[in-house]
C-alpha cells in the first residue's frame, strides 16, 4: 500500500491489483447487498467451498483438489456454485436462504472472467419464475441505483436484434444468420445447435442488452434449461432467466428442478457434451439428488456475479480494477 493509502495498483507482485476506492465500494455494496436480503426476511448461511459434489455442466470445469494422508487419499472439489449444497439446506426446511461466498472456475480469464470470483446466490421456497425475476429486478435497481429492468422473452430478444426465430430455426438457419452478419466463427467450434445459439447471443444481442438500464431476459430454449424446470408450451421453454446490464451478463436464475431423475438425465447428458468437447468426466452421483428425493421445495434460485455488478457500479473497464488480487497476482 502507498502512504497516502489511495493506490494500491504497483508492478510489485506482493501488492494488490485494486485501488482503495474500489475496495471500499465493495464493502459499501456488501453491506447493501446484506440488508436487502435481511429486510426481506433471508437468512445468510454459509456452505462448504470443498465437497466430494460438483455441479455437472458441460462448460464450467471446476478445480479438482486430492488431499493425501497416511490413511486415505480423496477427491474433493472447489465448488463452482454453491448451489447443491444451498438446495441441500432447502430440503432439510431452511426457508429463504442466501449467501455470499467464493466461487472457482478453471480456465477463466479475461475483463470479464477470473478464476475465483465473489458469488452472491439465493433461493426462495414457494416462489415461480416471475416472482424470481421481480426479486432480481428489485436487487439490481436497489445496488446500482438503475431505472427498472426491463423484461423481454429470450424468443423476442433474438427476433429483434438477430431477426431469426431461436426456438424453431434449424441449425443451418442460424449458421446462415452468423454468416450474413459476418460473425467470426470460432476455429474449435462445435455443430451444436446450441452453439450456434449461444455465438449469436454473444455477437448479436448481448451487446444490445441493458445499454440504458437493465434487462432481464427469459423463457430460454429447453435444451439450455440446466437445473431449471420446462415449461411444456409449443414449442418448449426452460423457466430460466439472465440479467444483463449494459450488455454484461450479470445473473443467472432458475425455477428450480425438483425431479431428482430428471436431475440425473441432466448431468448424463452433460458429461456426454464434455466427453465429445475432450473434457473429463465429472461424478453425477451426488448428495443433492438424495435431498430430492426427500423433497425439495418449490422454488426459484439466482446466482449474480458480484465483481462483476461491482464492476458497473464503479464505472471500471475490467474485473482487474476491482478485485483486490486479480489473476497472477493471487
Amino acid at each position: 500500500m502507498t502512504s497516502d493509502g489511495n493506490h494500491l495498483q504497483s508492478g510489485n507482485r506482493w501488492q494488490p491489483t485494486a485501488e482503495l476506492p474500489y475496495l471500499q465500494l465493495r464493502a459499501a455494496l456488501l453491506r447493501r447487498t446484506r440488508e436487502f436480503f435481511f429486510q426481506r426476511g433471508f437468512l445468510e448461511v454459509e456452505t462448504p467451498l470443498l465437497s466430494t459434489d460438483t455441479v455437472v455442466d458441460q462448460y464450467l470445469d471446476p478445480i479438482g483438489i486430492t488431499t493425501v494422508s497416511a490413511k486415505q487419499s480423496q477427491s474433493l472439489w472447489l465448488q463452482t456454485s454453491p448451489e447443491l449444497a444451498m438446495k441441500r439446506m432447502l430440503a432439510a426446511g431452511s426457508g429463504a436462504i442466501y449467501q455470499i461466498t467464493r466461487a472457482f472456475r478453471d480456465g477463466e480469464k479475461g475483463p470479464l472472467h477470473n478464476r475465483e470470483f465473489t458469488m452472491v446466490e439465493w433461493y426462495r421456497p414457494n416462489d415461480k419464475m416471475e416472482d424470481g425475476i421481480a426479486l432480481l429486478a428489485e436487487l439490481i435497481e436497489a445496488l446500482l441505483e438503475t431505472e427498472t429492468a426491463e423484461c423481454v422473452s429470450y424468443r423476442d430478444a433474438f427476433m429483434q436484434h438477430a431477426n431469426v426465430d431461436p426456438l424453431t430455426a434449424d441449425t443451418s438457419r442460424l449458421a446462415q444468420v452468423a454468416t450474413s452478419a459476418n460473425v467470426a466463427i470460432p476455429e474449435q467450434f462445435g455443430l451444436d445447435r446450441d452453439d450456434w445459439l449461444d455465438l449469436l447471443m454473444l455477437e448479436l444481442v448481448m451487446p444490445h442488452l441493458g445499454c440504458k438500464r437493465p434487462v432481464i431476459v427469459y423463457d430460454y430454449p429447453a435444451s439450455q434449461a440446466a437445473l431449471a424446470r420446462i415449461r411444456q408450451t409449443d414449442p418448449p421453454v426452460a423457466e430460466r432467466f439472465e440479467l444483463f446490464y449494459k450488455g454484461v451478463e450479470l445473473a443467472n436464475g432458475y425455477h428450480e428442478l425438483l425431479d431428482a431423475d430428471e436431475l440425473r438425465s441432466r448431468a448424463v447428458a452433460a458429461n456426454e457434451k464434455r466427453l465429445a468437447m475432450g473434457k473429463s468426466l465429472l461424478p453425477v452421483e451426488n448428495r443433492l439428488i438424495e435431498a430430492m428425493r426427500s423433497g425439495l421445495p418449490p422454488c426459484t434460485g439466482v446466482a449474480l456475479g458480484f465483481d462483476r455488478l461491482l464492476m458497473l457500479a464503479a464505472g471500471a473497464d475490467t474485473l482487474a480494477d476491482v478485485m483486490a488480487f486479480y489473476g497472477d497476482r493471487a
